[in-house]
């Protein structure tokens, strides 16, 4: 049987992506995203599921720059599920928003309901942890006015209760995780229908001078081959070096990747192919669906 290891503990967003995606496997929670990228990377797992992009934040740079300079783990599948964050207390805690006085989450979730936490609880102090699952565990062993920024899941893991539902600033809040692969073997996913197909590469540029995306660009816009996503990111070889990632809504085929691979090539650019993958899009336990813990 697979196992596949995600950003963990149990109760973490990636860990409902899992099991949004993948029925009869083992899986293995990771404190970290390299943890779990190095896991997959090494051997040690067979799949991995990580955060890529969210919807209010953006992309998860730690996710995508340790994919280019530390481990060589294609994309095999993406998967995008809504994003609910609740204020989450111990059972035991009688209090209101006011009292609450420490807030545990990860650094996005945290963002993601910045204006909520800026205008209700503007006194609590904020301890960064490395997971939505982690503050959940954390706030299961402390008492006193301690509160978790988290999901259902992790209300029901941990025992606790949901104080405010909802607290994110925007309502349209979603994630994008990519499923990575290093050995190209079948796995075994529910019976999903996925929304489109994408190929995401990434290109460096041979030098800075005026016009060189554009000519990048051209290669895609003339062949009618649309991106949906462009950005860039440091080198780490010094300030004004950069490589660009680039996600085409289009599965890799035998014609046109190819010539656009060779045009850029003849520009002096380096290119990489990251992975060409199915996208699927599921829904999140929410309180309608889910019991809470109470």
């Amino acid at each position: 049987m697979s196992t596949v290891g995600y950003l963990g503990p149990k109760g973490t967003f990636t860990n409902v992506a899992v099991d949004a995606i993948f029925d009869s496997v083992d899986t293995k929670g990771y404190r970290t995203i390299p943890e779990c990228l190095d896991a997959v990377n090494n051997g040690e797992v067979a799949l991995a599921v990580v955060p890529m992009e969210n919807a209010i934040e953006g992309t998860v740079h730690l996710t995508v720059d340790y994919l280019i300079h530390q481990v060589e783990v294609p994309i095999i599948a993406e998967v995008v599920i809504p994003i609910e964050q609740h204020l989450l207390v111990r059972p035991d805690f009688t209090g209101d928003l006011k009292d609450i006085e420490i807030i545990h989450s990860h650094t996005q979730a945290i963002a993601q309901c910045h204006q909520f936490i800026h205008k209700e609880m503007n006194n609590a102090e904020i301890e960064y942890t490395s997971s939505t699952g982690e503050a959940a565990s954390i706030v299961q062993q402390k008492k006193g006015a301690h509160a978790a920024i988290g999901n259902i899941l992790s209300a029901q893991e941990y025992g606790l209760k949901v104080l405010n539902t909802s607290i994110h600033d925007y309502e349209n809040n979603h994630t994008r995780f990519a499923v990575l692969q290093k050995n190209q073997k079948p796995i075994q996913m529910k019976e999903l229908t996925a929304n489109t197909y994408k190929t995401t590469i990434m290109v460096t540029l041979p030098s800075d001078y005026s016009g060189a995306l554009h000519q990048v660009l051209s290669a895609f816009a003339w062949r009618k081959m649309n991106l949906s996503k462009i950005e860039s990111r440091p080198m780490k070889t010094g300030l004004g070096n950069y490589f660009f990632i680039i996600d085409v809504n289009q599965p890799y085929d035998a014609v046109l990747f190819p010539a656009v691979q060779a045009e850029l090539a003849a520009l002096g650019c380096q290119i990489k192919v990251l992975g060409t993958y199915p996208c699927f899009h599921v829904d999140a336990p929410s309180l309608s669906t889910e019991k809470t813990a109470d």
